[in-house]
């Protein structure tokens, strides 16, 4: 097996920031701008995530499907991007997210975080033309569950 490469990625050699993993989720970001490493990476994932759910968010007002959507997509979210100053808060919303997906797969949370997700809001960003977002985001939310779940069982 060869060694990997050393060449530059494209955006380093634009002179652009390196790509960064987003350290709630791990989806690889080009980092916000003025920003670079996790730091940016958790500021370009934040930024995808309130792009993807916009027309959802303006929609909430006068659509019931729309504010539930996004009442979703926000706890799935904070349960896969905890708040690292008060980690303790990610079983309050764990308990939310199942809940509101109406089981639970697994009644006591997980002592540490999931060391994999399956989808990320980076997912649901590239999946968004072809599959609708409440659909998207119901399955995100499934996973998150499910992730946190696997979690406590390893």
């Amino acid at each position: 097996m060869s060694a990997p490469h050393s060449r530059p990625s494209p955006a380093a050699s634009a002179g652009g920031p390196e790509p960064a993993a987003c350290p709630g989720c791990g989806a690889v970001l080009a980092p916000a701008p003025g920003s670079t490493g996790a730091d940016g990476a958790a500021a370009a994932c934040r930024r995808l995530f309130e792009e993807t759910t916009r027309g959802a968010r303006e929609e909430a007002g006068s659509d019931a499907t729309a504010a539930a959507t996004v009442h979703l997509a926000d706890t799935a979210y904070a349960a896969q991007h905890p708040d690292p100053a008060d980690p303790g808060a990610v079983h309050g919303v764990l308990d939310t997210l199942v809940r509101r997906l109406g089981d639970d797969p697994n009644p006591d949370p997980a002592p540490q975080r999931p060391a994999a997700w399956q989808m990320t809001p980076a997912d649901i960003a590239a999946d968004l033309d072809v599959v609708g977002l409440e659909t998207l985001v119901e399955t995100w939310a499934r996973t998150v569950a499910e992730d946190w779940s696997r979690a406590a069982r390893s």
